[in-house]
């Protein structure tokens, strides 16, 4: 088994969690040889909500996910999940979690329907609770017409698919999706969006690592931005944007050849962010940062009293792309670098 430098683990019995988190992390730290995969991480999941997890290739999103749902042990911090130690209560936690890789994790040779009854009777459902479990999601995820087909004869999609629902059959109160819906059609992924939205309205918590920004914005609450082990940035997305670039008024001249007397009027007014107004010829129209709502009031205002014609006026925050560009300097990237078989060694 693969092992790096060990730092003790402080292990406390009590449960520290906040009244209002299902999941809190401090200090976490993990290493794979030489390589500290987590450096320190901090972090809180409010009950009921998706925290999204973003962070470029290698930035340790994946090896987050595997000691907080107990496949491999941390070296230093804490992680308690639903109440319970990561360390020290692994066997309670696992009833509690629901995880989704990015690998699909069912048995081949098994049918569809035969790997959820299976994984029902592995969490102790009877076995009548545990047919009508497996029989209802396959509906949800419109597998039933394939529930009696060996895996190994699925899509790549249905493969995806069932294996999402496989890490609901318990009910889990706290799930982890790990990358859920890469290599996805656009249907099949709005349908696992909407079944991971149902099951937050039901009261479920969610860590969603993804390398979709649509996806992210879509379904996250907050987000956690992480790179080279350590968290970076975290927030609602509104307020990631505003941190980066804030918003932009958008005004269309009714005449595109007063941009830049328009342009010229703001930077000599002195209001805030103005100086930075830029015209935008080919377009038709002005860009001005705007800091605070009473800016935008007093710019328009500014426009209209110099006697410039505007047809059109709104506002934009920086896409959620922009935002994680600037904050770690890298695109969005599909998976951790840590190879996979090195993590398998070490959660052996």
């Amino acid at each position: 088994m693969a092992s790096g430098p060990m730092v003790d683990m402080t292990r406390n019995d009590k449960n520290p969690l906040n009244g209002s988190n299902a999941v809190e992390v401090r200090g976490l730290v993990k290493h794979y040889g030489e390589t500290k995969a987590l450096d320190g991480v901090d972090l809180d999941v409010r009950e009921g909500t998706v925290l999204g997890v973003l962070g470029p290739n290698g930035a340790g999103k994946t090896t987050l996910v595997r000691c907080l749902s107990t496949l491999i042990t941390p070296d230093a911090g804490t992680a308690f999940v639903a109440g319970f130690d990561v360390v020290r209560q692994p066997r309670q936690l696992r009833r509690t979690i629901g995880l989704t890789g990015q690998y699909a994790s069912v048995d081949e040779k098994l049918s569809g329907w035969e790997n959820l009854y299976m994984i029902g009777r592995l969490l102790d459902l009877p076995r009548k609770s545990a047919r009508s479990r497996a029989d209802e999601l396959l509906e949800r995820f419109s597998l039933t017409e394939a529930a009696k087909k060996a895996v190994m004869n699925y899509s790549g999609g249905m493969r995806r698919r069932l294996d999402l629902a496989a890490s609901m059959i318990g009910s889990p109160a706290v799930l982890y999706l790990d990358e859920p819906t890469t290599g996805l059609d656009p249907r099949t992924r709005n349908e696992v969006w909407d079944e991971v939205q149902r099951m937050v309205a039901e009261g479920a918590t969610v860590l969603l690592t993804t390398q979709y920004m649509e996806e992210a914005e879509q379904l996250a609450n907050e987000l956690t931005v992480i790179d080279r082990g350590k968290v970076i940035a975290n927030g609602k997305v509104d307020e990631l944007k505003a941190r980066v670039g804030g918003r932009t008024l958008r005004i269309r001249a009714s005449d595109p050849t007063d941009l830049p007397g328009m342009a010229r009027s703001l930077g000599e007014a002195g209001l805030d962010g103005a100086a930075g107004s830029q015209a935008v010829p080919d377009e038709g129209v002005l860009l001005v940062p705007i800091l605070a709502d009473e800016q935008l009031t007093a710019v328009v205002g500014l426009l209209a009293a110099r006697g410039y014609g505007i047809s059109d006026i709104s506002t934009y925050l920086p896409s959620l792309d922009e935002v994680f560009l600037s904050i770690t300097g890298q695109k969005p990237t599909v998976q951790d670098s840590v190879p996979h078989q090195q993590i398998e060694e070490v959660a052996a």
